[in-house]
């Protein structure tokens, strides 16, 4: 059941209405139910047992299992053959061009094959299309002896610049998978690994450069690997010029409407870069392309990346204190199934972040208390970072609310779950904010003290105004607040706008 749900939720509302027509001319009987179970998986609001009881009248049925599996297996086949007509398209046309004028060839129709194989090549060309040029100029040189006219040295060196340009993208394919099994491994099973250097010697033992060759999937490919690098190193300024430049280069493609996903994923790969470095009015500038870009070919990949553009405007909204907005934003896309797990997470917490922020701890704790699973089930589908920010946020709220047993239990959970990988990956800094949370919550009465101030100046090891991660700014406006006895979210807002470079 969970496996027809997800995928379900991956459609358009306009495709899943379209599927409904599908099943309906499907069946042949009136008696059918899989548009009703279809319909009660899209809405959400029962469980699987109760879908059973309101469509065949009890609980366990083998008529429902077999049900389900003929729904799955129409889906399967529903997607597929969209994917067909939607995805190859181009592709299919160079295809026909291809067989017709080898077709041609064969009946000696020399002139004629190679114009269509001069058509197939210009839209091969167009779209990045390496392994089809090289048949088109694979079959252009085996007849080039019937064709005098033919350049047949001009072709052989068009043959040998797609198999480079062919060969580079296999290369990157290789060193995106490479570099995304080790992020994988940082992130969702907290493995101590230099990504740094290994991008540095996998991008050269690949010798992987920049280049206006490269199909639209290889830039995204580069672009995403290097924005995944800042991700764990936090260090979103070196990124930054990189992934802007690139970004002008991809806009010269031909075939950036046809490899629209990657189009969307880049725009939002520059706009959170840009938010990390706090240059709010410059990252909403790309999120404003980015939902333009989302509304295209009928709203096609818009349900995939709803909730990250969201997310990220409601970011930029909550931090230029237009926390309402925010709010009100966030709250709209909870309670909603949607695939994209991980993104929803995300959600939720920042919900949390920005009530919290608002000192509203009771609605807070409310969103928080919706977070049922463990850690375990949450560093799987969310990180090993988001599970410690999680944890965080918990202690505080505790504190505020003035649940002491609870902040005394988060506190010694905190130390004998985290610490160890936190020294591990030299993030002592977590460390220290979490000894001085704790020295707070037991002697509250020197918080504004001079050597408490003086503590806390000296404890941490400060990067600069513009490298400071964002998120790191707001766990410490918290302790700067309590410290000055100003409201948090006000603090918040001068500590990062405080230290925030112009916008360009």
């Amino acid at each position: 059941m969970n496996n027809i749900s997800t995928i379900a939720l991956t459609l358009t509302p306009e495709e899943q209405q379209q599927f409904i027509s599908y099943l309906a001319k499907k069946n042949k009987r009136n008696d059918t139910k899989n548009i009703q179970l279809f319909k009660n998986l899209l809405d959400g609001s029962l469980s699987q047992n109760d879908i059973c009881f309101k469509l065949y009248k009890t609980h366990k049925s083998n008529a429902f299992h077999a049900l389900r599996k003929r729904l799955y297996q129409s889906l399967i086949d529903f997607i597929a053959t969209k994917g067909l007509e939607e995805e190859n398209s181009t592709d299919m046309q160079i295809i026909k061009y291809i067989l017709a004028a080898r077709k041609c060839l064969l009946y000696k129709q020399y002139r004629i094959a190679y114009k269509i194989l001069d058509k197939a090549e210009s839209l091969a060309s167009q779209h990045h299309l390496f392994s089809l040029l090289n048949e088109i100029y694979h079959t252009k040189i085996q007849y080039a002896h019937a064709f005098p006219s033919v350049a047949l040295e001009e072709i052989i060196n068009k043959y040998y610049q797609n198999k480079k340009n062919h060969h580079l993208e296999d290369q990157l394919n290789m060193v995106y998978a490479k570099i995304r099994e080790a992020l994988n491994n940082i992130i969702y099973k907290g493995n101590i690994i230099d990504l740094q250097s290994l991008l540095n010697n996998t991008l050269q033992e690949h010798n992987i450069s920049l280049n206006e060759s490269m199909s639209f999937k290889s830039l995204y490919q580069l672009m995403s690997i290097v924005g995944l690098s800042a991700f764990v190193t936090h260090d979103y300024l070196k990124t930054e010029p990189f992934l802007v430049n690139s970004y002008k280069l991809i806009l010269s493609h031909k075939n950036k409407e046809k490899q629209l996903f990657y189009h969307i994923q880049i725009l939002y790969l520059i706009a959170n870069t840009l938010f990390r470095n706090k240059k709010f009015s410059a990252s909403m500038t790309y999120l404003e392309t980015m939902h333009n870009q989302m509304l295209l070919q009928k709203k096609k990949y818009y349900n995939n990346a709803k909730l990250k553009y969201n997310l990220l405007l409601a970011l930029n909204y909550n931090f230029t204190n237009k926390q309402h907005l925010a709010i009100e934003l966030l709250e709209s896309l909870i309670e909603k199934k949607h695939a994209d797990i991980e993104s929803l997470l995300d959600i939720y917490l920042s919900l949390v972040m920005f009530y919290f922020q608002k000192s509203d701890f009771k609605k807070a704790q409310h969103i928080f208390s919706k977070f049922n699973h463990s850690d375990t089930w949450y560093t799987e589908k969310a990180g090993k970072e988001w599970v410690i920010k999680k944890n965080l946020i918990e202690i505080l709220l505790y504190i505020e609310l003035e649940h002491i047993d609870l902040v005394e239990s988060r506190l010694l959970s905190f130390k004998r779950n985290h610490f160890k990988y936190l020294k591990s990956i030299n993030q002592l800094r977590a460390i220290t904010y979490v000894q001085l949370v704790e020295h707070y919550f037991k002697h509250p009465e020197n918080i504004t003290s001079k050597s408490f101030k003086n503590k806390v100046e000296s404890s941490f090891e400060w990067i600069g105004p513009q490298k400071e991660d964002i998120f790191v700014m707001s766990f410490y406006a918290w302790l700067k607040s309590k410290m000055e006895k100003q409201d948090l979210y006000h603090v918040t807002l001068k500590l990062v706008n405080g230290m925030t470079t112009t916008d360009n």
